[in-house]
């Protein structure tokens, strides 16, 4: 019986992200869909982004010695980034994103509108 080879992470081909973080999505599919979130941290191992108070799963915690409490707690888990597009700053409606160069600078735009991304 053979057993498969674990794929070791390659920063050469890493996923390229044009999303970044504190970039402000719509989401496109789950249950949130059609919901705007803005983006805390992008994980580019697993090819998944973490959205602020959004995709939220409820966790039983049990008490310790850092939370006295315990309960019920909302844990927010991350979305895969085919899931999200970036939100056109002019409509506010799903766009996607290019690049081009303006003063020898390399800078994102929003290419439903053309309008450039900050």
């Amino acid at each position: 019986m053979r057993t498969k080879k674990l794929k070791q992470f390659d920063p050469k081909h890493a996923f390229k992200s044009k999303l970044r973080k504190g970039d402000e999505v719509v989401i496109l599919a789950g249950k949130s869909r059609g919901e705007k979130a803005k983006i805390d941290s992008i994980d580019k191992k697993a090819d998944r982004v973490y959205l602020a108070g959004k995709n939220l799963n409820k966790k039983h915690q049990k008490p310790d010695l850092n939370d006295q409490a315990g309960g019920i707690v909302d844990i927010p888990l991350p979305l895969h980034v085919s899931k999200v597009a970036l939100v056109d700053p002019k409509s506010g409606k799903a766009t996607r994103v290019g690049y081009k160069t303006e003063g020898g600078k390399k800078v994102r735009f929003a290419k439903a509108s053309g309008q450039l991304l900050g």
